[in-house]
């Protein structure tokens, strides 16, 4: 395992910008280098720890699932190595880390699909029988699988800030009817292809968010990460019970030591800082991402 990388910091490239996980740095003014750190993210506060390995293990699934899902629609990766745009000294800690995309311009909203009732959409199911505006049977129970995949969409939050759920018609209000039925579609499309391909490997997909740009010509582009256990819910297919939340590939082992953990002798409240990660949670996430890797890809 290769050092843990919590942040990098190049001094070739222009720093765009710092997100939860990843750095984006300027190459020329159409593309940028995506870094992966091992930065965590959970309820929308960044752990003071880095996950080992995780953000190579992000990119490798990211990488897979844009090859998995070509034909449904272009994607922001551009073919070319990311390393060539680094100097020789700086290429060694970004090994496997990086993807040298094109740059686009995001959609300001982040396109989320639910194949499952899980999370908030089952915490807003249990109030109002919906998700989003999306009316849904009675009778459904936590982690069930829906009728039908469903687009929910969120509005993207500033960093410390949580995305917030939205109906399909505020998403149109924001972006235009006729691109928010587009991305509509071809999120469920892509939701669809990879769920089902990962049933195979013995895993369900509960939900994903996909985050969407627009190319200089107006093409819509598949961009950021996609499909990783940072952005979906993953869960084995040996232990999926509907009624409780079954157990997970992805963050869910750090929000369910976060959701017992104190400080100061009180709950945290899901505001930063964190409380500190112990070793054996590191290790646990660290095995679930790989393990999700190794059963994606066998």
């Amino acid at each position: 395992m290769s050092q843990a990388l919590y942040e990098s910091s190049l001094t070739s490239l222009p720093l765009l910008g710092r997100g939860k996980v990843r750095e984006n740095y300027a190459v020329g003014d159409d593309r940028i280098l995506m870094v992966a750190s091992d930065r965590l993210s959970a309820f929308d506060v960044i752990m003071g720890e880095p996950i080992p390995g995780k953000g190579a293990l992000l990119t490798k699934m990211a990488l897979f699932w844009f090859d998995k899902l070509q034909g449904i629609v272009p994607n922001h990766l551009t073919g070319e190595d990311p390393l060539s745009v680094v100097t020789p000294a700086e290429a060694a800690p970004l090994k496997d880390r990086t993807m040298l995309v094109k740059r686009l311009k995001p959609l300001p909203i982040e396109a989320v699909v639910r194949g499952y009732l899980a999370g908030s959409g089952w915490a807003e199911y249990r109030q109002s029988q919906s998700v989003c505006g999306v009316a849904l049977p009675a009778g459904l129970r936590n982690a069930d699988k829906l009728p039908a995949p469903i687009f929910t969409p969120a509005t993207k939050a500033e960093m410390g800030d949580h995305d917030e759920n939205i109906s399909f018609e505020q998403a149109a209000a924001i972006i235009g009817a006729d691109l928010a039925a587009r991305v509509r579609d071809i999120s469920i499309q892509l939701y669809q292809r990879a769920a089902d391909f990962a049933l195979t490997k013995g895993i369900i997909i509960a939900d994903t968010k996909f985050e969407f740009g627009l190319d200089a010509d107006g093409t819509l582009t598949l961009m950021d990460e996609v499909l990783t256990p940072d952005s979906s819910r993953y869960w084995p297919v040996e232990s999926y019970a509907p009624g409780s939340n079954p157990p997970s590939y992805d963050k869910q082992f750090v929000r369910d030591w976060l959701e017992q953990a104190t400080v100061d002798g009180k709950p945290w409240g899901k505001t930063a800082p964190a409380p500190a990660l112990p070793a054996e949670v590191i290790a646990r996430t660290v095995q679930k991402y790989e393990e999700a890797l190794q059963r994606l890809t066998a």
